[in-house]
């Protein structure tokens, strides 16, 4: 596979604004065309993290699915984030992974923040996503999933005799500042583990319940060192993440061959 240029957008959400948000991360991201493979969005980037938000989710068929594809086919990349979706009746925070062909993808997030009450209001999402783009293999997850290794962890692929299931883990977030030292810390424990890189994405400002972000987004390699690292401010910042490494380190340091093998229920 060749190297991957991922961009982080880390922006201060509007609070319960769709089309707002859909004209800031608009702009954000204007000037990403050609030189990106895949950008991020931040969880819930049309309305920030709220249970209240439930009541104006949108279906599949809505504006904000229409907009990533717009968005992917404009600037020739994939584009991922989060959005409230009711489907079936039952509303999800889900993780949706658009391409510029149109195709969309989507993964349910399945730890639902029992802290903030979000598994009252929302469906949980049960299985793992793993998508193949540009080569590499990508498992998108949400915010609070980022506290579960089990889930998380990397397995060999069933169909490809000693490859691993993703060579990168994205996490997108609404994590709060007063737990930034969580999110730093767990983004790395999640690459060294895995032998993968994590691409962490988080939102900055302040919510219309009062709670602050401080950014914190990252891109880390596989010995948990920060290939790029933002601070608390609008940014939109763009890495090369390299296949050569990355093989090599396995190669080097084959963990994976050593682990230990379950299946979830």
């Amino acid at each position: 596979m060749d190297n991957l240029r991922i961009s982080l957008v880390q922006g201060d959400t509007r609070w319960h604004d769709p089309e707002a948000n859909r004209a800031y991360y608009g702009e954000l991201i204007a000037s990403l065309h050609d030189i990106t493979d895949l950008l991020m969005l931040p969880e819930t980037f049309t309305s920030g993290f709220s249970n209240d938000a439930i009541d104006r989710a949108e279906g599949m068929d809505g504006p904000t699915v229409a907009w990533m594809r717009e968005q992917s086919a404009r600037i020739g990349a994939a584009v991922t984030g989060s959005v409230q979706l009711r489907v079936d009746g039952q509303v999800f925070n889900r993780m949706l992974f658009v391409t510029p062909d149109g195709g969309v993808r989507h993964y349910d997030k399945r730890h639902l923040f029992r802290y903030a009450n979000e598994h009252e209001r929302y469906a949980a999402g049960r299985d793992r996503l793993t998508v193949e783009w540009k080569g590499w293999r990508i498992c998108p997850m949400v915010c609070y999933d980022l506290r579960f290794p089990v889930f998380a962890r990397n397995r060999f692929d069933v169909e490809r005799p000693g490859a691993l299931d993703y060579d990168l883990l994205l996490f997108v977030a609404n994590w709060p500042a007063a737990r930034a030292y969580p999110w730093k810390t767990l983004l790395r424990a999640r690459a060294i583990e895995n032998l993968c890189y994590v691409a962490g994405l988080n939102r900055v400002g302040t919510d219309g319940n009062g709670i602050d972000y401080s950014g914190d987004s990252a891109v880390i390699d596989f010995l948990g060192h920060p290939v790029s690292e933002c601070t608390d401010e609008e940014v939109v910042v763009t890495t090369t993440l390299q296949a050569s490494q990355l093989a090599a380190h396995r190669e080097r340091f084959p963990a994976m061959l050593d682990g230990d093998r379950f299946e979830l229920r």
